[in-house]
């Protein structure tokens, strides 16, 4: 381990271009593909940020993107119906459900009117649970970001001991999944695991998912371990609203091997991830014929 707290920074970024170079690629050897959809149901401010990173990659790789805003009082049936008319559209590649959608309509419901092929989040529940038969290709892409980036500390994967913190659907338990089907063996935690620490202590590699800043201190990693943090969190420091994850990074980079950055740590790759995904549906979708 290098004394230079610096070098212990797994940042996003170089994986995020090493994966939009790879799309970029398939793109223009496919000779240019179907767009992407972009859903917000009414006025979403705080995903306006994530539609942003989304098209600027979108335009990066050369993939057309639609952005649409739809009212808030769109009613769950004519949502489902629009959903289905693109699932019958060649010239829709994928589409993405932003959230939060409004109070009156089921999240799962609608993911579930998004075509498996054209779920390029992987967030249709046959997305997510065709990980449990190792078919990881289009998994939820924070899940899939958190992968890579455990990939790109060139640990061996075989045999690694990882520790998820946290199990949610979208995130925890997909990548507890995918790390298993790499070949790692995963604890998993969450808020009725009775110590937490004691778990982590002796992982290789901790993924933090929860959204509770600074829940993970340098006490509860191993020295040299890799540590992945996922969670986004706004706190007030000297009446200054900052972004933290859910580790604490001035601690824990004292004893971690490896520790990404909040922000600029998994949240590039998730972007990235995304088309990627959109690369498999394309694939996909010519072998079944849509296209």
């Amino acid at each position: 381990m290098t004394d230079s707290k610096s070098h212990l920074l797994l940042r996003g970024a170089p994986v995020r271009d090493r994966i939009l170079n790879s799309v970029t690629d398939y793109v223009q050897a496919a000779g240019g593909m179907g767009h992407i959809v972009s859903i917000a149901i009414g006025d979403i401010p705080e995903v306006a940020v994530y539609i942003r990173n989304q098209k600027r990659a979108a335009q990066q790789v050369g993939i057309p993107f639609d952005e649409q805003v739809w009212p808030a009082n769109t009613t769950a049936e004519d949502a489902k119906a629009r959903l289905h008319a693109m699932n019958d559209d060649p010239s829709v590649l994928g589409i993405i459900l932003q959230r939060p959608v409004p109070a009156h309509i089921n999240t799962r419901s609608l993911q579930s009117a998004i075509h498996p092929l054209k779920d390029i989040e992987g967030m249709n529940p046959a997305s997510i649970g065709n990980i449990v038969y190792a078919d990881v290709a289009l998994a939820p892409c924070t899940a899939a970001a958190a992968v890579e980036l455990v990939k790109a500390t060139g640990l061996a994967m075989n045999g690694l001991e990882v520790v998820m913190i946290g199990h949610s659907e979208i995130v925890g338990k997909p990548a507890a999944m995918m790390l298993m089907a790499e070949g790692a063996t995963v604890t998993v935690c969450h808020h009725m695991t009775r110590s937490v620490a004691m778990h982590s202590r002796r992982a290789d590699v901790v993924v933090v998912a929860v959204g509770k800043a600074h829940l993970v201190g340098k006490d509860m990693i191993k020295p040299g371990a890799a540590v992945i943090d996922i969670g986004i969190n706004q706190i007030d420091i000297d009446g200054e609203t900052r972004l933290v994850g859910d580790v604490n990074s001035a601690e824990v980079a004292e004893v971690a091997g490896w520790l990404t950055p909040v922000p600029g740590g998994v949240g590039p790759v998730t972007v990235a991830i995304l088309m990627r995904n959109a690369t498999v549906a394309h694939q996909r979708q010519r072998a079944a014929g849509w296209i």
